[in-house]
């Protein structure tokens, strides 16, 4: 458990940072997956670990860009999507990076142990 915290702390600094060069998918899909082989984390703990870290990573960068202008783009694609409010879709989007974050660290760690050699 405290492992899995630890390198979701990791991803969120590693992915505020990356986010200035790189878009939200590619961090959600290259960053929790390199962190599992680098780190050598087990399945479930992986999964774990880019859910967190990518699910609170997109949600800290779609507040930063929606607080500002008072909701106004999130509120017109909850009504494109038939979603009651803003919250939803803010919601609805940070369940799904969270999804994306938590296959690619899965991935990752399914990718770390077929490369690794028996002992």
């Amino acid at each position: 458990m405290k492992q899995t915290f630890i390198v979701s702390l990791i991803i969120i600094g590693l992915g505020a940072i990356f986010s200035l060069f790189m878009t939200g998918m590619w961090l959600a899909i290259v960053l929790p997956s390199t962190m599992m082989i680098a780190m050598q984390i087990p399945g479930k703990r992986a999964f774990g670990a880019g859910f967190l870290g990518v699910a609170f990573l997109w949600l800290v960068l779609i507040l930063i860009k929606d607080i500002p202008n008072h909701h106004i783009l999130s509120s017109r694609m909850a009504g494109l999507l038939g979603l009651p409010n803003s919250a939803m879709f803010i919601l609805v989007n940070v369940l799904l990076g969270g999804l994306i974050g938590g296959l690619s660290g899965w991935s990752g760690a399914v990718l770390n142990k077929a490369f690794r050699k028996p002992s």
